[in-house]
């Protein structure tokens, strides 16, 4: 047994391949070496799992319909829940100058068709070694809302405003988010770890605590009826 197979066992990719045959290959030969997979097989699909999925990794071809592979990475670039996910480009296309312009885009990796499954493992292991070892950023701001990851320390402007630690990890998942619902369930799933079916109104309670400590930026904290909350920029 791989003795690797423990360090990866909760590590989840998406595989974004309109070749069902070959997603399925890829899908196997990574969960038999201990990955949780998901896969899509368009490019628009891609982006709506990623989004939703937040993978660890991301193996995406580049001739999808809906929407080509280095307009999914684009997109995947752009917005900050998968800004900086790992991702290995796979393509029937073998030019050096695609392999040059999916690398300088930005890739982790580059993989031609037809390839190796042992090679495909080798290098998810690798991306994914290294993007683990590479240190995130410990500061986050959005607008006036500034965060220290580290200490746990928020600023609303200069000014530092004491939040208890659930309280920090809301405003900071509805910052890194911001100008997008996040659903009841996402945020109670995510901030607290509780299952979908449960309903609390510990949620409710904490926004009450995190509007009244934003004061006058309070109103940037909505309440999107039948969702959840969304935190918007002032204009």
């Amino acid at each position: 047994m791989d003795q690797d197979i423990p360090e990866r066992i909760m590590k989840k990719i998406l595989i974004v391949e309109d070749e069902p045959d070959i997603a399925e290959l890829v899908s196997f030969n990574l969960q038999r070496a201990g990955f949780s997979t998901l896969t899509a097989h368009d490019g628009i699909a891609g982006l709506e799992r990623a989004w939703s999925e937040e993978p660890d990794l991301i193996i995406l071809d580049l001739m999808l319909p809906g929407k080509d592979g280095f307009a999914v990475f684009k997109e995947l670039r752009k917005d900050s829940r998968t800004s900086k996910t790992p991702v290995i480009m796979l393509t029937a296309r073998a030019q050096t100058e695609d392999r040059i312009k999916g690398l300088k885009a930005g890739a982790d990796d580059y993989l031609t068709k037809p390839f190796s499954p042992k090679e495909l493992l080798l290098r998810t292991q690798s991306v994914l070694r290294r993007s683990a070892d590479a240190p995130g950023p410990s500061r986050y701001a959005c607008g006036p809302l500034a965060f220290d990851k580290n200490s746990l320390k928020f600023f609303l402007g200069k000014k530092h405003v004491d939040l208890t630690s659930t309280e920090f990890k809301l405003l900071l998942y509805l910052s890194e988010r911001s100008g997008t619902a996040q659903s009841r369930e996402d945020l109670l799933r995510h901030v607290w770890g509780y299952s979908e079916d449960v309903h609390s109104r510990t949620l409710d309670t904490h926004m009450k605590r995190v509007r009244k400590k934003l004061g006058d930026h309070a109103g940037m904290v909505e309440t999107v009826r039948g969702v959840g909350y969304c935190l918007r920029l002032p204009s």
